[in-house]
């Protein structure tokens, strides 16, 4: 079944598809997309759509470019060519027309104005307005603002009053540059002449509007064109609302009293009236449905376009992009797949700018396959990419970071003689960068930038994706590189590049970088010190930050909410209070309202240093000022609670907190399972551990300190249970998380778990700290080393002698068996080719004799005495450990005469030692009369003569 419009018997539509609005008159059948529906798409009305054999043919344009078409070849005005007797000749034969058209060729402004003022020099040259306005706005286009009126005041003497054609041309000058305040001084001016616009000229102040955000405001001054009763008063606000004027502003004001104002005889009105008109140009049409499209009203934009059929007015190529630009922008792919193929079918030929939108379109989903089919059709049907189209396919590429694809697109590039646009050069860039390929990336801009040059907004670009990641050298060298064309660096590249050194932590570089940008004729603007003040104050430099904050207010520059946090925020690390306080007053004093971030920088400091009504009276302030109360607050108020034991009130706050969306984080539980484990009080912490666990939030403080919990309340089993646990959760990530297992393991004498986890600690470079190092003491005691190796390993730690470190942890894996970790501890001193202390060689031949290579520990001992190093009562523990595996008797025999005949003083450690030793070689006979020994000798006064059997 086919779908008719049933009062004009339209083209058929898609029962399938428009099954609903059957039976609908063709003046409504824009409404189908309706508000109310917000499912429905938006399609113009396909069947109100012209015959394609009927031409409908607008009126033409007062400024038609049409007449050139017809006039005889006008030759090319070349300035070297021709002196200025020679062109005024040249001039003078041309007519009124064809010197329009020479004017309009010129594309310098200087050539432009000399033609014009050669022709007003002519004997019979009469003033000619078409004249003026290609001028005017060759001028306007250039930014010559001084040069503008100069020719404004040139066209007053001329007797030429402005037409609707001149302040088309102005307002479209001005609009384009930016000053769309300006711009609509210029409809002042013709309100004062009494001159309504046409149609042209309402267009572009409509445009203007529009492109500048203020849809409303420019559909009201369509609607009040429309009725008849042009209403200047709509754009009261932005003319006469602002305290400040423009230079701009200024020359307008001074321009409009110096000439162009001719008497009106009527009595000037708020609004220029006229008959109710409609409009018959497709640009209008264009510009209003591109206003209801950027302002998101669909159905007024569809509305639009069929009211432009309905007044016989065809729609051109700009027409349909626009309508595809706006289904694209709401995510209506297929209904612009539609308009395409409708365009086609209405003999529309779509151009480059068509399917530009239709690639963006499809990028903006990552639809790349659709993207290129597009990208390659814009020569299927024999036009050329432009820019725009080798923007979008090199972005594209980019973002999938395809590498052969963008090289390739570039190449293909080059042989069609286009170049690559400044705009994609940053996107490049980050992608070489982004891949590592940083000499790809050099000279990519090296051929790309080196001679052209790019703005300094896209060299910011390329130095923030160096920045990025981290690499301050190669942002430096772009900052500092060739220009090609442009030397100077603006005032974005010095912020981009101050903010790689922050990165980077290159802080004295920053700063010196940021003194030197005025050398250079570059004066630092408020971002410059936000940021350098922002960076100091995130690498802990409050004071330099401080400093340059003073120098920020001294320059006229009023410092960010985030800035000023920031400075708080690193003197509250610092514990700085009162220097912390007084940046809090100066914020006050400078207006700026402090945000969440100030006052829980305030909160958590003296909430660290237990200050709680301190933190209580910025806590209120934070709620009397209207911020939401947000659970890292409520955390730091937990944590001074917690500090000074006050468990009820945290008990309380804690309860708040799980009424609050999330309910408490992980730092609060913590605070409060460490307040529970200060007070012992064990069922409270567990079930907020308990709790942790279950939603899988618990870490490694949490863990951590359940252990400190148990084991400070004998619980040793549950403590290695938790222990484990942690081991098995991955949560070991740092030098405090493994400390917390080691201390609970060592508690409960679990040597080898102790050391395997020390090993796993240093295997991924996490460097042991006092707490291991006391740990691993209590290990060595528990694993029955001797008290005097025990204290002497202390003692070097201590006092920091060189390899300490390595000696302890030497001793810790022999002890335990882990001797290949033994020995590759040992080596990191022993080849280190310096001079050993006699603590170092002690625990180097243990290593070797507890491993079974007792000859190398005893070429150790040689080593040792040739060093002249003496041995020591260790040394001499370690020597019988070694002689005993080996069931070197007549070794164990030499260390006990010393001690028999008082070379030694009398050690039980030594005692015990040879006891073991003869015990390992086999002679317990020997072993039982050396205890005997011991029991006499070690408590016996020094000058008893009494002899001891030889042994």
């Amino acid at each position: 079944m086919s779908l008719h419009c049933c009062c004009c018997g339209g083209r058929d539509l898609s029962p399938r598809r428009f099954g609903y609005l059957r039976n609908l008159p063709c003046s409504l059948l824009p409404s189908f997309a309706s508000s109310r529906h917000p499912s429905t798409r938006f399609l113009p009305p396909l069947c109100s759509l012209p015959n394609p054999n009927l031409t409908v043919s607008p009126p033409a344009p007062a400024n038609s470019n049409a007449a050139a078409a017809t006039l005889p070849s006008v030759p090319r005005y070349r300035e070297d060519g021709l002196d200025d007797e020679a062109l005024d000749a040249f001039l003078a034969d041309l007519s009124p027309k064809e010197q329009t058209v020479l004017l309009k060729r010129q594309r310098d402004w200087r050539r432009a104005l000399h033609l014009l003022r050669r022709m007003r020099s002519l004997a019979h040259y009469l003033p000619n307005p078409f004249h003026y306005n290609v001028v005017l706005r060759t001028l306007g286009l250039a930014r010559r603002w001084d040069e503008l009126r100069l020719c404004w005041l040139e066209m007053a003497k001329d007797g030429i009053l402005p037409t609707n054609n001149t302040y088309a041309t102005l307002i479209d000058a001005y609009g384009k540059a930016g000053l769309v305040k300006e711009a609509l001084l210029w409809l002042k001016h013709m309100r004062a002449r009494g001159v309504s616009p046409d149609e042209v000229c309402m267009n572009t102040v409509v445009r203007i509007l529009k492109d500048s955000g203020r849809f409303d405001e420019g559909e009201r001054f369509f609607r009040g064109w429309c009725n008849g009763k042009v209403e200047f008063d709509v754009l009261e606000t932005e003319i006469d609302g602002s305290d400040s004027i423009s230079p701009n502003s200024f020359l307008l004001t001074e321009l409009f009293k110096s000439g162009s104002r001719a008497p009106v005889s009527k009595k000037i009105a708020p609004g220029v009236e006229d008959g109710p008109r409609r409009p018959r140009l497709a640009a209008t049409f264009n510009t209003l449905i591109d206003l209801y499209g950027k302002a998101g009203r669909l159905q007024d934009a569809s509305d639009a376009f069929a009211e432009m059929l309905r007044s016989g007015i065809a729609p051109d190529t700009i027409t349909f992009n626009t309508i595809i630009n706006i289904c694209g922008s709401n995510g209506l792919l297929s209904e612009a797949e539609s308009l395409l193929a409708k365009m086609r079918e209405r003999r529309v030929d779509p151009d480059t700018k068509t399917f530009n939108i239709l690639m963006s379109m499809y990028a903006s989903v990552g639809n790349v396959e659709t993207v290129l089919k597009y990208y390659n059709k814009i020569r299927e049907v024999g036009l050329c990419p432009d820019t725009v189209s080798h923007r979008i396919i090199l972005q594209v590429f980019c973002e999938r970071s395809s590498v052969g694809e963008v090289e390739d697109a570039i190449e293909e590039m080059t042989k069609a003689g286009a170049r690559v646009d400044e705009q994609s050069v940053p996107v490049v860039m980050k992608m070489y960068i982004n891949q590592g390929m940083l000499n790809e990336a050099n000279m990519f801009l090296e051929k790309h930038c080196a001679s052209t040059g790019i703005s300094s907004r896209n060299y910011a670009a390329i130095i923030d994706a160096y920045a990025e990641k981290g690499l301050w050298k190669e942002a430096e060298d772009v900052f500092y590189g060739k220009r090609g064309t442009r030397n100077k660096n603006d005032v974005v590249e010095y912020n981009v590049l101050i903010k790689a050194y922050g990165k980077a932590k290159q802080y004295d570089k920053a700063l010196s970088l940021f003194e030197d940008m005025r050398n250079f004729g570059t004066w630092p603007d408020g971002c410059s010190f936000n940021s350098l003040i922002q960076m100091l104050s995130g690498g802990d430099f409050p004071d330099r930050a401080w400093e340059l904050l003073g120098r920020m207010r001294d320059a006229g520059f009023r410092p960010r909410c985030e800035t000023l946090s920031a400075v708080i925020a690193s003197y509250s690390r610092k514990s700085m209070i009162s220097e912390a306080l007084e940046v809090y007053r100066e914020m006050k004093a400078l207006g700026v309202e402090p945000n969440e971030v100030v006052y829980g920088s305030l909160i958590d400091m003296f909430a660290e240093a237990g200050k709680v009504e301190e933190a209580l009276h910025y806590f209120n302030l934070m709620e009397e000022s209207g911020l939401p109360i947000n659970g890292i607050v409520l955390t730091s108020l937990v944590k001074a609670y917690s500090k000074v034991g006050c468990w009820r009130e945290a008990q309380e706050l804690y309860a708040k907190m799980k009424t609050l969306d999330g309910g408490p984080d992980t730092i609060a539980s913590n605070c409060m399972i460490n307040l529970y484990a200060d007070l012992g009080m064990v069922t409270e912490a567990k079930l907020i551990f308990n709790d942790l666990r279950k939603n899988g939030e618990a870490d490694g403080i949490s863990y951590a300190t359940m252990m400190y919990l148990y084991k400070s309340m004998g619980m040793l089993e549950e403590a290695i249970g938790v222990a484990q646990e942690v081991q098995k959760s991955g949560l070991l990530t740092d030098c405090a998380s493994y400390n917390s297992v080691i201390a609970a393991y060592a508690v409960n004498g679990k040597l080898k778990d102790s050391a395997e986890l020390l090993q796993q600690m240093i295997s991924r470079k996490i460097l042991p700290d006092a707490s291991t190092f006391k740990s691993i003491f209590t290990l060595l005691k528990k694993g029955g080393f001797a008290m005097e190796v025990v204290s002497q390993l202390e003692s070097s730690y201590n006092e920091g002698k060189r390899f300490a470190r390595q000696a302890i942890i030497t001793s810790l894996f022999s002890m335990v068996g882990l001797h290949a970790c033994a020995l590759e501890s040992c080596d990191l001193f022993l080849s280190a080719g310096m001079p050993l202390e006699s603590f170092a060689y002690n625990s180097a031949i243990y290593a070797y004799g507890a491993s079974g290579m007792v000859d190398k520990a005893l070429n150790l001992y040689m080593r040792m005495q040739d060093e002249g190093l003496k041995p020591d009562i260790v040394t001499y523990i370690y020597l019988a450990i070694c002689y005993g595996k080996a069931r070197m008797v007549e070794g164990l025999r030499r260390i006990y005469g010393l001690l028999k005949y008082q070379e030694l003083e009398p050690n039980e450690s030594l005692y015990k030692a040879l006891i073991d030793a003869y015990k390992i070689a086999g002679r317990h006979d020997l072993a039982e009369l050396v205890e005997q020994e011991m029991r006499f000798s070690v408590d016996r006064p020094t000058d008893d003569d009494s002899e001891a059997e030889d042994c």
